[in-house]
């Protein structure tokens, strides 16, 4: 009987790796109902699905993750049989290996096969983060697609493709009522809408217009987030001699627009992404300190500061009273 493990085994080093490599022997038996996706950091980005069958994990990387709704197919590539071991594997790879990079266990549960053949894979997952119906299917050669073949869950909605920014009125004086605000600086830069999805960024100018490849340097960014699905609101800024991208604001949060949602609530949800790398950061943010605010804006000689209402809805393409942009003041007088 072929070894099933052969090629594995061949791709890795036992004095090098990690990884499980377990000895040619007999295969364990199951019960063909147990799966695991693993989140993988290597040189790109992907997310690895490991369906247990016949004693081995059969798996696919899949580099933009499982496709949320049935709307859209995603790329699978078959890859090696795995071992069962393998489905509790995580930990670092080391560089120069087979697969270097960091992997951690996404998800994991059970499944229950549909229809397998080689050809077609129809399977319903069941695990604590995902859940559905899924179809891998070949097109050519060692390529597979993967398709959702149930809608998502109540209330999915799916990222926009792209939104034109809300901008600030600007103004000479503080409102009468600066404490209803949340203050932030004002930074001179570029403004930029982040689409991130499946660890991809796509950037947008605020004429939407995609910018994504002058800035490759803001990937990382992308691939920080993982499988979240976020659009972000900020701007590029220079931050001494280093351009920085300086995010201000979340209007979709997997699966979920933000838009009707309050400042307040939008702005706690960004800092829950902890945002801040080296050269990507969430900008500090002061509810009702505009005239510290302002001061420090001066000091770092930056043109001013932007007050947004804590309870306003974010407009796409509106300039809005809700958000007030002001000079900045050394004085902090009003």
């Amino acid at each position: 009987m072929a070894d099933k493990l052969e090629t594995y085994r061949a791709k890795r080093d036992p004095a090098r790796t990690a990884e499980p490599i377990p000895a040619d022997g007999p295969l364990p038996r199951g019960e063909d109902d147990t799966f695991v996706i693993q989140e993988h950091h290597a040189r790109s980005l992907h997310w690895d699905l490991r369906l247990e069958r016949g004693g081995v994990l059969v798996s696919w990387a899949i580099p933009k993750g499982l496709p949320p709704n049935p709307e859209t197919n995603h790329l699978a590539v078959h890859t090696e049989d795995h071992p069962m071991e393998y489905a509790r594997f995580e930990g670092e790879i080391p560089k120069g290996e087979y697969g270097g990079g960091t992997m951690t266990i996404w998800d994991r549960g059970h499944y229950a096969t549909e229809k397998w053949s080689d050809r077609e894979v129809k399977i319903v997952l069941s695990g604590s983060r995902v859940a559905g119906r899924y179809v891998l299917f070949r097109t050519r050669g060692r390529d597979w697609m993967i398709h959702r073949m149930d809608p998502p869950g109540d209330g999915w909605e799916p990222p926009p493709a792209s939104l034109a920014p809300m901008t600030p009125v600007s103004r000479a004086r503080v409102p009468r009522d600066p404490g209803r605000y949340a203050w932030e600086f004002w930074w001179g830069g570029r403004r930029g809408l982040a689409y991130v999805e499946g660890g991809r960024l796509t950037l947008r100018d605020a004429d939407g217009a995609d910018v994504t490849a002058g800035h490759r340097w803001l990937r990382p960014m992308a691939e920080s987030l993982g499988s979240r699905a976020v659009v972000l609101d900020g701007e590029v800024a220079a931050l001494g001699a280093t351009l920085v991208y300086v995010c201000y604001d979340l209007l979709h949060d997997d699966g979920r627009s933000l838009l009707d949602e309050p400042f307040e609530r939008r702005r706690t949800r960004l800092e829950a992404l902890a945002l801040n790398g080296p050269r990507w950061q969430t900008a500090p943010s002061w509810p009702g300190e505009v005239h510290a605010v302002r001061r420090a804006a001066a000091e770092q000689g930056l043109p001013g500061v932007v007050g947004k209402r804590l309870d306003s809805a974010y407009a796409p393409g509106e300039e809005s009273a809700a958000w007030v942009r002001l000079p900045g003041k050394g004085d902090g007088a009003g």
